[in-house]
């Protein structure tokens, strides 16, 4: 749902998009107004193209600067949530913009509007720009020739005025997701293991100690950085993109597995699977030791036989974290980037991502 309409180019700026998913605001990335609905407005919408919703405040969340060397999308969306809380966007919808969501590739900008819905968001959207129909031209659904021109015409014309007024308005320095060197931190962000909104910078304190028992975890480090986990999970609609494998797989090139890890690949799409395997990717996460599977949810949630087991850490790129969400209701998932899973895979334990590449790569965050 979240994959294959973009790919296709059916989801495009201006359209009220509803879907049988929360994670349908994922669509907002250009410029649709897009949300998840329950089963009965599903029929409903079906039945009469029409929904009613209560309207919706706006804010605007900017996001400025440069993001520093291994940090990425997903770390920008968890920092937000963090912030402003789970429970924080309730009643709104959220415009990301600043010059570092501008700069953004629309996959990074799908990766941040997929989750948030995490933050309480009904809807949250980029406003269409150049990045936009240039990932849009020449897709199956989206206008052709001259209709794409004047398509354009009318996709520019709806994105925000500069004028415009906002029920609320944040900045957040791209800069600040380093967290200070001289602090003894390290950059990006790594979720605690029981909701998108109790992450830390990856060597902050890795375990409530009020929340542990509930998981069914003593807590056997005092920090994220260097906790160990059983399984890790590259996939999702929120990750499991060719971008996303590409990236991980830069930080797997040339290593192994950690002993006693469960390591998988996910494609969030068959073409992505298929353009991955053109790639070669298959052939090296492979040989690091990953299974490599068809494309589909798999881990993300506890309804395959893709499951934690018992007391089992996860180190995920998906969305959701809540007790029970991948099958047992003792283990615990945390989530990070694809490419902080990668490392934490190939050395067993949460590891700051920049001890396996000199530089990673300025490609996709």
């Amino acid at each position: 749902m979240h994959v294959i309409g973009p790919e296709l180019g059916l989801t495009q700026p201006g359209l009220t998009i509803a879907c049988g998913d929360s994670h349908t605001s994922t669509h907002g990335a250009f410029g649709a107004v897009a949300f998840g609905i329950g089963t009965s407005q599903v029929r409903d919408v079906l039945a009469s193209q029409c929904i009613a919703i209560e309207p919706l405040k706006v804010r605007r969340i900017r996001v400025t600067g440069q993001l520093p060397r291994g940090v990425y999308a997903k770390d920008v969306i968890l920092t937000i949530i963090q912030r402003l809380g789970v429970g924080g966007g309730n009643g709104y919808a959220y415009e990301y913009a600043g010059d570092t969501i501008e700069r953004m590739s629309m996959d990074e900008r799908m990766t941040i509007c997929n989750m948030s819905i995490e933050g309480g968001a009904r809807v949250g959207y980029v406003n269409p720009d150049e990045t936009t129909f240039k990932y849009l031209e020449g897709r199956p659904f989206a206008p052709q020739g001259e209709a794409f021109e004047r398509a354009k015409a009318w996709w520019r014309s709806i994105a925000s005025d500069r004028d415009a007024v906002y029920d609320d308005d944040v900045e957040i320095r791209a800069a600040e997701l380093d967290a200070g060197r001289d602090m003894g931190r390290e950059p990006g962000t790594v979720d605690r293991g029981h909701g998108p909104g109790a992450g830390r910078c990856r060597s902050r304190p890795a375990v409530d100690i009020g929340r542990a028992d509930v998981h069914g975890i003593q807590p056997p480090v005092s920090r994220l950085l260097g906790m160990k986990i059983d399984v890790a999970f590259i996939g999702s609609c929120t990750n499991g993109r060719l971008s996303d494998l590409r990236e991980a797989a830069r930080i797997v090139r040339g290593h192994r597995v950690a002993a006693g890890v469960k390591a998988l690949v996910v494609p969030g799409s068959a073409a992505v699977q298929k353009a991955a395997e053109r790639e070669g990717l298959d052939a090296t996460f492979r040989e690091a030791g990953f299974e490599w599977r068809d494309a589909g949810c798999s881990m993300c949630l506890g309804m395959n036989p893709d499951k934690l087991e018992g007391n089992q850490v996860c180190a995920a790129s998906s969305n959701r974290n809540f007790k029970g969400r991948q099958g047992s209701p003792t283990g615990r998932t945390l989530l990070m980037s694809p490419a902080m899973v990668a490392a934490a895979a190939i050395t067993g334990v949460v590891t700051d991502v920049r001890e396996l590449v000199e530089e990673v790569p300025a490609g996709v965050r």
